[in-house]
């Protein structure tokens, strides 16, 4: 039996330390924050019935690994699948956009080039080798395979709103591919928010004999003997093994320990924030959409307007519409520091934009999120850098978002991921190098 410490209580550190208490092994979960679930986790007003997620969230209905955990848990009842419209807005309309037929009724393209955009998409979603497709951007690649014009209308502005002026020329094919290969109309819900399925998941982790310590904050790990030192707010805790599910960059500021020419390979690796706006408004903003994709050389100041009860039902919300108004940035950015009530009013002409009657008066309440680590952007080649779970420090183990490419993050792949770092911290040998990761 191995004594194993874990930072971080997000999907991948919980889903390891379900499996690694299930081998038997000793486990304690150390979390910074006052609750579990990481960038999934929800919150709930005192109005509501249901938990709501900080950063909007949901399944695809082929996200096999965290259906198969729910499942698992036999928690199967707790899962749904609502079939909710996904639009673009463009030039004063907005056009739902998800499914074949929507695509070919989208008259502000010619219908050649809609029919050039459905084969183009068929034949990327399609296709299993993704590999060749990291040698080119995606930029480059979709503006010659669909035309200038579908590019500039359907999936420039994603990549813009996606990473921004800075990386959106330089994020690769592949990234793209996965976005696609994975999707599906129906998205997946758990029964009173994902909160209620990560808070079981932490307690069967408990039932099974493991420990997690909420507001436990871990400042610096460090070799000591054939073990690892956690520095602590207050004091320091020793473990055979220590599976790190932090940022790259937060492992690399904190482990003193590693190789220089690794820690520099950790800093190489580039991601963004994530700032979300979520109101709660007295009316609904749209008559459909769940998800509406935004041109922000339209104007709008934020690249997502999510209406989550087109989705879900309000009456889980004490009848409130709730909208999210999420962007990815640079974590320097001034939206970060931003009051909510700051980003209400830079925002609301954006929603009056959506719906002309908006006023601010229909906000009953308003919550901002933040998080400085929210998006890994997959540069050429990207399969090249990602490092593996098993770092060269022995002992010491890695399991975050950089490392799920192709895919994107989400829930999905930090169960995929957690479950292979506990096959790894629970059965490798010391010393024992993985090899890097993007199959």
């Amino acid at each position: 039996m191995l004594d194993i410490g874990i930072i971080g209580a997000g999907v991948a550190g919980l889903t390891a330390a379900y499996d690694l208490t299930k081998q038997g092994h000793r486990v304690t979960i150390y979390e910074a924050r006052p609750y579990v679930g990481g960038l999934s986790a929800g919150f709930r007003s005192e109005r509501w019935d249901w938990s709501l997620e900080r950063f909007y969230h949901h399944w695809f209905a082929t996200d096999q690994d965290v259906i198969g955990l729910i499942k698992e848990l036999g928690l199967s009842d707790g899962l749904f699948f609502p079939r909710p419209t996904t639009s673009l807005y463009h030039q004063g309309g907005i056009y739902p956009l998800d499914s074949p037929m929507r695509v070919l009724a989208f008259r502000p393209l010619p219908l050649l080039d809609r029919v050039r955009f459905g084969a183009v998409t068929a034949l990327v979603r399609y296709n299993p080798f993704w590999r060749p497709l990291e040698r080119h951007t995606a930029h480059t690649w979709l503006s010659h395979a669909l035309g200038r014009r579908a590019y500039e209308i359907l999936w420039e502005p994603l990549l813009i709103g996606k990473f921004g002026d800075g990386f959106y020329r330089q994020v690769n094919m592949a990234w793209f591919w996965a976005r696609l290969a994975k999707r599906t109309p129906r998205l997946g819900y758990f029964v009173g928010g994902f909160q209620a399925l990560w808070d079981t998941l932490a307690e069967r982790v408990r039932q099974q004999g493991g420990t997690v310590r909420l507001e436990s904050h871990v400042r610096q790990v460090l070799r000591e003997g054939e073990r690892l030192r956690l520095v602590l707010g207050a004091g320091a805790v020793v473990h055979d093994r220590v599976l790190a599910t932090c940022s790259p960059h937060m492992l690399r500021e904190r482990t003193p320990d590693l190789p220089p020419d690794y820690a520099a390979g950790l800093e190489t690796l580039q991601s963004l924030g994530a700032v979300v706006l979520i109101l709660a408004l007295e009316h609904s903003l749209t008559d459909q959409h769940y998800w509406i994709n935004l041109p922000k050389r339209e104007g709008f100041p934020f690249l997502a307007l999510v209406e989550h009860t087109n989705y879900i039902p309000r009456e889980h919300y004490g009848g409130d519409t709730i909208v999210y108004c999420g962007d990815y940035l640079p974590p320097d950015h001034p939206y970060f520091e931003a009051e909510p009530a700051e980003l209400l009013e830079r925002f609301a002409p954006a929603l009056r934009k959506i719906n002309p009657a908006f006023a601010p008066s229909w906000v009953r309440q308003a919550w901002k999120f933040t998080e400085s680590y929210a998006q890994p952007v997959p540069l050429l080649h990207h399969s090249r850098h990602i490092p593996p779970v098993q770092t060269p420090l022995a002992g010491l183990y890695m399991a975050n978002m950089s490392q799920v490419y192709p895919w994107d993050r989400g829930t999905n792949y930090a169960v995929q991921l957690g479950r292979e770092a506990a096959r790894l911290v629970g059965g490798a040998v010391a010393g024992a190098a993985a090899g890097p990761r993007g199959g």
